[in-house]
């Protein structure tokens, strides 16, 4: 009997998020430094006869129908391209909070487009598995294989790995999610029209001071419209850049997650700490970023 096969589904954090313009077939064209926690969901797939999907976790009564969610999306996309793809039960144990920027359902659907690679020998360069992660959402392919790099277009062209220091961060989310079609309605670009600003600056990435120099220079140009809609990450943003330590607050993708970077490990634990003693009821996480 073939063995359950089970991945971690990281949470993508946007270090960076520069919009360069709106297309003129309506997409927005992007550039962004993405990074992946040590924490995240979990995957595993037990091979079966029948694709299914069960989900459990703390956040999973928020993770909508299990028949809409992107794991299953994406395995049926990945079969209607592989003929005699072996797939089975999944199960997904959902910890990160939805619509909240930092590609939950993405990971997830890339995690289980790991595992079907696995199960069926297939190399994750393999063109039917690229191309059913690009179908099944525009974040996807960048979480198919969870390492540092820059992402651009609308998220189509990955840029290599990134051996990039260890950021130890916080994560904060209020726990309102913010659906990232109303963020890019609030931002109010028109079909080819340029948003403006300084270009992305090219990283440095030798030690942690290099690289956070560089972040520093960078923005999140989806922060303004997305607070604009949910006031509170600015809330956020504010108790995050108080804390002891911190050395950049920033919200990541189109929100409502916010991070703090911190120099080690400790910093980022009490600052965990303190913001979940003043705001009990919001998710919390400290981690580190690769």
């Amino acid at each position: 009997m073939t063995q359950p096969l089970a991945t971690r589904a990281p949470a993508k954090i946007n270090l960076t998020l520069h919009v360069l313009g709106r297309r003129p077939d309506g997409y927005h064209e992007l550039e962004s430094l993405v990074a992946f926690a040590e924490g995240g969901d979990d995957v595993r797939l037990v091979p079966g006869p029948r694709l299914s999907l069960h989900v459990s976790g703390p956040t999973a009564a928020s993770a909508g129908n299990d028949q809409d969610n992107l794991v299953l999306k994406a395995a049926r996309l990945l079969s209607e391209r592989v003929e005699g793809l072996k797939a089975g039960a999944f199960h997904l144990v959902k910890r990160l909070p939805v619509a909240a920027g930092i590609g939950g359902g993405s990971s997830d659907a890339a995690a289980a487009l790991r595992l079907l690679a696995g199960l069926n020998a297939l190399p994750l360069s393999h063109p039917a598995l690229r191309e059913a992660a690009r179908l099944t959402g525009a974040d996807v392919p960048v979480c198919l294989e969870p390492q540092a790099r820059m992402m651009r277009g609308i998220g189509e062209e990955l840029g290599p790995a990134l051996q990039i220091p260890p950021l130890f961060a916080v994560l904060v989310n209020p726990r309102l999610p913010v659906g990232t079609p109303s963020v890019f309605k609030a931002l109010g670009l028109q079909p080819g029209q340029a948003l403006g600003g300084a270009e992305h600056p090219v990283l440095k990435v030798a030690s942690v001071d290099t690289l956070l120099e560089a972040l520093k220079v960078a923005r999140n140009d989806l922060e303004p419209a997305a607070r604009s809609i949910q006031p509170v990450i600015g809330e956020a943003l504010e108790c995050v850049a108080r804390t002891e330590g911190c050395r950049l607050a920033r919200m990541s993708g189109s929100g409502a997650t916010v991070f703090g970077l911190y120099e080690d490990s400790q910093r980022a634990a009490e600052a965990a700490r303190f913001i979940l003693g003043s705001r009990p009821g919001w998710w919390v996480e400290a981690t580190s970023l690769q």
